[in-house]
């Protein structure tokens, strides 16, 4: 849990996780597995529509959760079910103490539960007199450990073999193997007799079905099973919005829930408890059955109209497997209760502003965890939101209101970074990077060689290069951001030099400035609402086909986020729909727009690897366009296994969380050094930044070029 007051404590416990190696190593591990798995489970079946189906089977029942609980609680009461609605965390832990109490019960088994784990059960219990125990093989281990899961569907992933040896030694007595097949008899042997002394068994579930006041359980170890079997007490801890109408709605989310979670067709086990059953050791001769719903904020949070999609989480997990940050930092720094992207936005509702104002902090905008999330959360666009909301409901920290406003004055911005490029001069190395750092940076980012910003920007550039097209086929307005017109303009000197080429007239409108994207991700909705205004208008009026960007996180940017940051405008929206529909990703409108030949290029045989920005493959969709981009420019194509794994950049993250960023960035080198190529393209200035100035550190020889860069040079001569 999360217990830290301050983002320097925070980062200070992040800098801890980053030299657990054995944590790393096995996060890793599992990271790089995942996804053929996952592939491997959803083969043949269409992901797409079962997650759409999934979001709206949940979306539906959430609309009738009140109707849904009043439906099930009816049909539970008529099978000789208790059921209780608990308010609040505290309130469900008291109920279910009075239930102990009341039952004379004084040892409980339970089996995993994560709304067990947000109300902080076993605390209250046992500070209650109670004995209770965890029976997952992994929530025991944490348990014994005094520790949080560190993932929601693999709570102890974070432990060795040998640490549970240790842990398990110390807890028999006797020195215990290293094998995990004997370790798990140690647990077996250990666990079966508190389930026979066991007076409660308490579990979660997965699915509360209204009909038939049904309860589903979808776990691999059996332990729910005996947990909700053999005392005489079964007690079920069940979030409000786990109620579904039917059991066909849960069967439908249990095609999609093992599957997103651990890459299995389905759980080794499948529970359905419909009330009571007999039971010898009862006075009554049944089983006593309660189902506690928990409230704590559901029902506010179902009628929001923008968070609540947040409650269609099914809690696999995915968005945790495939978070470069989790992959780094592991669980307990990843989360406070519910861990990965949704216990970034989740953590502020159910445990509040002062738990979740660091974490928000720590997401580097990939994407990744939307393109997984079994029920379509969109869950970047809305950690964002959480971010700003904290703000506004707090203060604004100085950086993050001078980023603001900066970047909301188009012509003070520009005049800052031409100072800056004067200032830089004298630490400018032989090598084109900067020598030292900037000031305003500490020593933790000195992991990449950074460049200096250009003498000359692309937008002074632009009256001297500026193309004449007779009878165009496109008319094409560069939109160019920041990084590549102040620091890289010769990206988009090779993009204006291949589109005029091949037909396309190129525009600059001048009164364009930063994206935006940048004061967004410091929470500063205002700003970024602002610069969107500015840009709309520096590009209405050019009667231009297409909105051109070499910036993949531009491009994401400007077509999905300005949409949303302008839908209360009256005066805007619908300039900004316009807008964004013509926003194209440069490698597509080059391959797919004017389906450049591949003639026109030499072959210089090249080794060529490719990294995906995140923003590119996830954000626009893109991922054939580059792949022909290359082929058709004559260079050899070698894929990278993990091709679309974050750089590690992350805009203003990699200055943020330097330490994350930096190892984020090794894996990637390393992953791009296992192909053997010798020049790496990718389509995002601030990928080169990261990617270059990282081989540069570390001495690679590995040339890294915007995908622009590397096209044109195969280009062949008119």
């Amino acid at each position: 849990m999360q217990t830290v007051t301050s983002l320097k404590a925070y980062k200070a416990n992040v800098d801890e996780a980053l030299r657990n190696r054995f944590q790393r190593q096995a996060l890793d591990n599992f990271a790089v597995t995942y996804p053929t798995g996952r592939a491997n489970a959803f083969a043949g079946m269409n992901i797409a529509e079962l997650v759409d189906k999934v979001a709206d089977i949940k979306d539906r029942a959430l609309g009738r959760m009140d109707e849904l609980y009043a439906q099930f609680k009816a049909n539970a009461e008529k099978k000789g079910i208790h059921v209780h609605l608990a308010a609040t965390a505290l309130d469900a832990n008291a109920i279910i103490a009075d239930i102990a109490k009341t039952g004379r019960a004084t040892r409980i088994v339970k089996s995993k539960s994560m709304t067990a784990e947000e109300t902080l059960l076993n605390h209250y219990l046992e500070s209650e007199g109670l004995e209770v125990t965890e029976t997952d093989l992994g929530e025991w281990i944490i348990q014994l450990r005094h520790e949080g899961p560190t993932h929601m569907v693999m709570p102890a992933i974070h432990l060795s073999r040998h640490q549970v040896a240790d842990l398990f030694s110390e807890v028999t007595g006797k020195r215990q193997e290293t094998e995990i097949e004997r370790l798990v008899k140690v647990a077996r042997r250990e666990l079966r007799q508190k389930y026979v002394e066991a007076d409660m068994g308490i579990s979660g579930a997965n699915f509360a079905l209204a009909d038939t006041a049904t309860i589903g359980l979808t776990t691999n170890e059996g332990n729910a099973r005996l947990v909700t079997t053999l005392p005489r007490i079964h007690v079920a801890l069940v979030g409000l919005d786990k109620l579904l109408p039917s059991l066909e709605d849960a069967l439908h989310i249990n095609r999609v829930l093992p599957r997103n979670a651990t890459g299995q067709q389905i759980t080794s086990y499948v529970t359905w408890i419909t009330g009571p059953t007999p039971c010898a050791v009862a006075d009554s001769g049944r089983k006593e059955m309660h189902i506690v719903f928990l409230d704590n904020g559901r029902r506010a949070l179902a009628k929001d109209p923008v968070f609540s999609q947040v409650l269609r989480c099914v809690r696999c997990g995915a968005c945790a497997n495939v978070c470069p940050v989790y992959r780094m930092v592991g669980g307990h720094q990843y989360g406070h209760i519910y861990i990965g992207a949704i216990g970034l936005i989740i953590t502020y509702f159910f445990h509040g502003r002062d738990k979740a104002k660091n974490l928000v902090q720590n997401c580097i905008n990939c994407g990744a965890c939307k393109a997984v999330c079994a029920a379509g959360i969109d869950l970047p666009r809305l950690i964002k939101e959480i971010h700003a909301r904290i703000q506004d409901e707090t203060d604004h920290p100085l950086s993050s209101i001078l980023l603001g406003k900066l970047l909301s004055h188009r012509k003070l911005f520009h005049q800052l970074l031409r100072t800056a490029q004067k200032a830089q001069a004298p630490v400018v190395g032989e090598n084109g990077y900067l020598r030292h750092l900037p000031l305003i940076l500490s020593k933790e980012h000195n992991f990449r060689a950074l460049p200096p910003i250009a003498r000359t920007p692309f937008r002074e550039r632009w009256p001297k290069i500026k193309p004449s097209v007779a009878n165009p086929i496109q008319r094409v307005a560069l939109f160019a951001g920041c990084v590549q017109d102040f620091v890289y303009p010769e990206q988009l000197e090779a993009g204006v030099a291949l589109m005029t080429r091949f037909g396309a007239a190129v525009d600059f409108p001048m009164q364009q400035s930063c994206c935006g994207l940048p004061a967004l991700m410091m929470g500063e909705k205002t700003a970024a609402r602002d610069v969107a205004r500015r840009n709309i208008l520096a590009m209405r009026g050019s009667g231009v086909d297409q909105i051109v960007t070499l910036c993949a996180s531009c491009a994401s940017h400007l077509k999905h986020n300005y949409p949303q940051l302008l839908a209360d405008d009256p005066a805007m929206r619908e300039a900004a729909e316009q807008f964004s529909e013509r926003v194209v990703a440069f490698s597509s409108f080059m391959n797919d727009i004017l389906e450049i030949p591949a003639d026109a290029f030499r072959s210089s045989g090249t080794q060529t690897t490719y990294h995906a920005p995140c923003h590119l493959c996830r954000g626009m969709g893109v991922r054939h366009a580059p792949h022909e981009l290359i082929r058709k420019a004559g260079l050899a194509f070698v894929p990278a296994r993990e091709e679309e794994t974050c750089c590690g950049f992350g805009g203003s993250y990699s200055g943020k969380f330097p330490q994350i960023s930096a190892q984020i960035l090794e894996s990637k080198l390393a992953d791009v050094a296992a192909t053997g190529a010798d020049l790496l393209v990718t389509e995002c200035p601030g990928c080169v930044m990261q990617l270059r100035g990282g081989a540069e550190k570390k001495g690679m020889k590995l040339s890294v070029k915007h995908i622009a860069e590397a096209v044109v040079q195969t280009l062949e001569k008119t």
